[in-house]
Formats: C-alpha cells, structure tokens, sequence
C-alpha cells in the first residue's frame, strides 16, 4: 500500500478503475479531467490509449501547483482503455444498433485491448511522469443474433468500450484471455504498482 504521505488522484469517473486502484491505495480522490480528447486519425490503438491517459492526467496536474503540494508530494493517474479488432478502435457504442455490429464483429474471434496509463509524481521540488501501455488480447465465443440482442437489452453495452464489460454477464462468452485480465476491465493495477514505484525510487 502507498504512504499516506502522497496524495493521489485517479483522474477518471470509472468505477471499476476505481474499486481496481483501492488494491493498491485506499486513500485517493476522484478528479474527473474536463480536457478535451482528441487524438489524431493515424495513431494505433496502442498509441492512442497512452495518448489519452496523458491528456487526463496532465490535465489535473497542471491545476496543481508546486505551492500546493502536500506532503511528500503528489500522484496523479490518468487511464484509458481503447478496444481494437483488426487495427480499428472500437468506441463506446452510440446506439443499441451499434453495440450489435461492435458485438457481432467480435464475436467467434480474437480482438485486442489496450489500456494506457499516464502517472504523474509531483513533489515541492521537480516533476516525474510515466506512460505506459498494456495490451490483453480477448476471445470472444461464438454468439447467435439473439444472444447479442439479450445481452444489449441488459444496457451493459453502452457506456463500454467494444459494446461490452468482461466482469459483468458478458464473461460467460469469454472464450479465451491472454494477458491481464486487470487491464480489461480499465486498470492493469500489476503493472501500475510496478511503475509507481519505480517512480518514487526516484526520490530516495
């Protein structure tokens, strides 16, 4: 668990990033960025999941001064989670017609999912970032139209990335995870221990 000398900020509203951040500390606040996401048309799924997670943290640690730094400094966490099939991003499905191509696509076949995480140490003195990306690939079972159509009329395909959430009543069309399952559900929480204290290595 972290000090309860560092203050840490997760920069996203998502409550599975935030029960899967608790794993690592469960003093943290929640401070949504308001940034503007935009990345450009050419970037990979892979570059643009880091890409956004440093838009979100860099946004919240602009709006903290060195002045007011309390402690032994400051840690800011920015995460996004970018869905691909074949090199294309799948969003956050706009309608339940989308959610069912997302979902039809993935079906029966292997897709990948990236999370980007971007954190930010600051103390009264300097400045240290990290950026880094997991990758965990997914195999989807195959699944009938009605099937897919039962589980959009559950509503948990809208506000997910590829049109579904793996911890919820989708997992039983889970085939197949290579990789962090963590890291699916929005947090590589492993790899983030890691990189935070690789970070606060830096200070001794």
């Amino acid at each position: 668990m972290l000090s309860d000398s560092y203050r840490v900020i997760l920069a996203s509203a998502s409550p599975r990033r935030r029960d899967l951040l608790s794993n690592i500390t469960t003093e943290f606040e929640i401070i949504v960025s308001d940034a503007e996401e935009i990345i450009p048309e050419d970037v990979t799924p892979f570059g643009a999941a880091a890409m956004l997670s440093s838009i979100k943290a860099e946004s919240i640690a602009k709006g903290i001064p060195a002045a007011k730094i309390e402690g032994s400094g400051t840690i800011i966490i920015g995460a996004d989670t970018v869905v691909a099939f074949n090199g294309m991003i799948l969003g956050k499905p706009k309608s339940e017609k989308e959610a069912f191509f997302m979902l039809y696509a993935l079906q029966g076949k292997t897709h990948q999912v990236f999370t980007g995480v971007t954190i930010v140490l600051k103390t009264p003195v300097d400045d240290f970032r990290c950026t880094f990306t997991e990758c965990t690939s997914v195999t989807v079972a195959p699944m009938t139209e009605d099937e897919i159509n039962e589980y959009i009329a559950t509503c948990d395909s809208m506000d997910k990335a590829g049109a579904y959430g793996i911890q919820g009543c989708f997992s039983k069309y889970v085939e197949r995870i290579d990789g962090d399952y963590n890291n699916v559900v929005g947090l590589p929480v492993t790899r983030l221990n890691k990189e935070i204290n690789n970070l606060l290595s830096k200070l001794v």
